[in-house]
């Protein structure tokens, strides 16, 4: 399931890194190309060894099941019959879950497991978050307790995805713990792992059914394929994509998101944190509270290309770390920021996309604390940035020390009045910023170097 990159602009996505090496190269940077491989003897008969995982054959016929409302393998419309389809998979060592046309309702996550591919019907397959429900805690959980105890336990069922949180009470900060209730007696619940946090009523503990719909944690080669995810916004309160989204993965490699709608969550569409390899495709993220695309801290070497992003708070957005990027040919549309990039985010390139309508700001480079901390070294290539903000709007801003960003021939455009609009606006505090042959029309000024204090 590893991806086939395609040419990139008449040159190969080798050729793209190639390039940039030897730019960051004359801007003084210490760019190191992250995909070159030792040189030593193709595997040219590849067999099944044990432990092997990084080479297998390509065998002609993989384990297959399939899950539906009728006429399945296995029939039903939960999230436990999709969950028992996946683990059946990966059980007999990876293959194939397909979803049937119909609309299925979870009461938690389908949790994903290595080398299995998960594929629906396209638009016909529909995965829906149920309602959520919510309850303070009737009593302290200590972190090595494995129960909890609802004030207003009713609605609440075992096998429920249930999202914990409360107030430290030495720090402030928020607990948040994400568990599956699996046993019961009246208030009391049963939690399938340990807390290893404290839930205090005096920290305002609280339980309620939220949980990302498809989930990942320490999973490998997997792929998720045409099918539709809606949050049911309107029913569920939020959680933010640090722990949840219509797709969260934490600590993955080599996952493949192909044709997946993502719509209506009540915080992020699609969510990676500290995950490797990741290549999103076709997929299309919309009316989130949250983030359209969020790939998260650490995660290295993502793929993001012919995606839309529409109606969110931020279309694609770079978190923490997130380094050797490709967002290329996406479309990010209506979105309170288009793409934003920012602590640590180094050595991407974001290339090919159209940015439109966006309701503040169509490319952001985030003010961070000092120049180590700022979105250095990426290459802004090709882009459309169309119609930014308000009154004020600008097109692309790079605020805080950022340095070492290439921003070459991007067409950046307002087809409304001219108003206070910037087309590219360049913090005090910047520098090393290169303007390589932008096309600028329609804005009140087309340069802005804020001044020195």
């Amino acid at each position: 399931m590893k991806p086939h990159c395609p040419p990139l602009y008449g040159i190969t996505r080798l050729g793209v890194w190639t390039s940039l090496a030897a730019l960051w190269a004359g801007l003084g940077g210490g760019f190191t190309h992250p995909l070159r491989a030792a040189e030593r003897p193709p595997v040219s008969q590849p067999r099944a060894t044990s432990g092997d995982t990084a080479v297998e054959p390509d065998w002609a016929e993989r384990l297959a099941i399939t899950v539906g409302p009728e006429k399945a393998d296995l029939n039903g419309s939960s999230d436990r019959v999709l969950q028992a389809a996946v683990d059946y998979v990966a059980r007999l060592g990876g293959g194939t879950v397909r979803i049937l046309p119909g609309t299925y309702r979870l009461r938690n996550s389908v949790f994903l497991a290595s080398r299995v591919r998960l594929v629906g019907a396209g638009a016909a397959t529909v995965l829906v978050k149920a309602d959520s429900l919510a309850s303070p805690l009737a009593a302290d959980s200590d972190w090595y307790d494995q129960e909890i105890t609802l004030a207003s336990p009713a609605g609440f069922e075992v096998g429920d995805g249930v999202c914990l949180r409360a107030k430290n009470p030495h720090s402030n900060g928020q607990t948040v713990i994400k568990r599956t209730l699996v046993a019961r007696q009246g208030g009391r619940f049963k939690l399938d792992r340990p807390l290893r946090e404290n839930l205090w009523q005096v920290g305002e503990a609280s339980a309620a059914t939220l949980f990302p719909i498809l989930s990942g944690e320490g999973v490998a080669d997997v792929a998720i394929e045409n099918l539709v995810l809606d949050g049911n916004q309107a029913h569920n309160a939020n959680l933010d994509g640090n722990y949840a989204g219509c797709i969260w993965l934490q600590d993955c490699s080599r996952v493949v998101i192909r044709g997946v709608t993502a719509r209506n969550y009540n915080g992020d569409g699609f969510s990676w944190q500290v995950c490797h390899e990741v290549v999103v495709e076709h997929c299309v993220s919309t009316g989130h509270t949250g983030l359209g695309f969020h790939p998260g801290s650490g995660s290295q070497r993502t793929v993001i290309r012919h995606c839309r992003a529409e109606n969110n708070d931020i279309g694609l957005f770079f978190c923490w770390g997130v380094k050797y990027g490709l967002a290329e040919q996406n479309q990010l549309v209506g979105n309170r920021v288009g793409i934003s990039i920012g602590h640590r985010d180094t050595d991407n390139l974001v290339a090919g996309n159209q940015v439109v309508n966006s309701r503040e700001t169509g490319i952001l480079f985030r003010p961070e604390r000092d120049a180590s901390f700022a979105g250095n070294h990426n290459l802004i290539l090709s882009n459309r940035v169309e119609n930014s903000g308000g009154e004020n709007g600008v097109a692309i801003d790079v605020q805080g020390p950022t340095q070492e960003v290439v921003l070459r021939q991007n067409e950046l455009i307002e087809t409304r009045q001219p108003g206070r609009r910037v087309a590219i606006r360049l913090g005090r505090d910047t520098r090393n910023i290169r303007l390589e042959n932008n096309g600028i029309k329609g804005f009140a000024q087309e340069l802005q170097r804020e001044p020195a204090p």
